[in-house]
């Protein structure tokens, strides 16, 4: 009889730390590392395209020398689990010694995930786990329309869904082709699905 060996559970700070020998990307679930597959390339296409859009935005509003926008900065969403959201802005504030480990302790102002595989963490998992968390807004982008269709609906098509987090709970809006974007976090921002899913082309 073959026993399967136990993965070693890792603690957040051990993750921190932890430098796997192939040096790839890493979540951190329930305490055990999960390894991230490469993205595609109009994955992150889309995300420079947001980076560039958000940080445009944030300029705009005046509010350059307090957030930014990264592309797959950490977010600690519990105990032992830590995300590597596509792209999230980020409080300057929270990077208060910039040769730390590049992994939010507080809820990121707005987190992005692009969904490209497995769509049930984007819309499961993660979606509960940022609502938890205090996230205050989560953008969902679905441009190949992969996810379920009880979140997308039928015909499945690309959505974008941005989730807002109301007295605890977030409530979601969906967009797709040339409908104009509605994020509570930048009510101005002048941005439509496609152009989203489309990087910008």
């Amino acid at each position: 009889m073959v026993i399967a060996k136990q993965p070693v559970k890792l603690s957040f700070e051990d993750y921190l730390s932890h430098t796997p020998e192939d040096e790839g990307r890493y979540e951190l679930v329930d305490g055990i590392l999960e390894t991230m597959p490469p993205p595609t390339w109009l994955h992150l296409l889309i995300a420079k395209f947001l980076v560039y859009r958000l940080d445009a935005e944030i300029a705009r509003q005046g509010r350059a020398q307090e957030w930014t926008t990264l592309f797959e900065p950490g977010q600690r969403t519990d105990e032992s689990d830590s995300r590597l959201p596509d792209v999230a802005v980020v409080p300057f504030a929270a990077m208060a010694d910039v040769l730390t480990s590049a992994v939010l302790t507080t809820p990121a102002p707005l987190v992005v995930e692009i969904v490209s595989g497995n769509w049930r963490d984007d819309y499961l998992t993660k979606l509960a786990e940022y609502e938890g968390l205090g996230v205050t807004e989560y953008w969902i982008v679905d441009y190949q329309g992969l996810g379920g269709s009880r979140y997308i609906g039928h015909p499945k098509r690309p959505t974008l869904s941005i989730y807002h987090r109301i007295e605890g709970e977030y409530q979601v809006q969906q967009f797709r082709g040339q409908e104009r974007l509605v994020s509570p976090r930048f009510p101005e921002l002048d941005l439509r699905a496609e152009q989203v899913f489309a990087a910008g082309r």
